[in-house]
């Protein structure tokens, strides 16, 4: 089982970028699809992004596409989110997830989690 650590978060202006990092261990990250989620207060958590275990597929929720990209480095065991012209509503806690079910859109999927890394956009 992966135990997964995002790292990157921070306060940052609107227009600005940011670039999260989940470190993963206990497991062979290779073998994992990976995702990133958000759940923004008093809302639900919601899908942000997703790669496969090759980093060959990809998808993105259509209110960060063209904005954010996913990638992963296997031999780091790391997956990364960078996050260019942020927007005041980007603003929410981010979660790192795995799956060996392969690439996903829906967090049910997911079977490992991390600990989420806040992200604040001001105006």
């Amino acid at each position: 089982q992966a135990q997964l650590l995002e790292s990157g978060g921070g306060l940052v202006q609107a227009g600005g970028s940011l670039r999260l990092s989940c470190a993963a261990s206990g497991g062979i990250f290779s073998r994992y699809a990976m995702a990133w989620f958000r759940q923004a207060p008093g809302k639900e958590r919601e899908f942000v992004a997703t790669i496969s275990w090759s980093g060959g597929l990809t998808d993105y929720a259509p209110s960060v596409k063209g904005r954010f990209t996913i990638s992963r480095d296997n031999a780091k065991n790391t997956a990364y989110l960078q996050m260019n012209s942020l927007k005041p509503e980007d603003t929410a806690d981010y979660y790192c997830a795995a799956t060996l079910r392969g690439i996903s859109t829906i967090a049910a999927q997911y079977s490992n989690w991390g600990q989420g890394t806040q992200v604040i956009v001001s105006s």
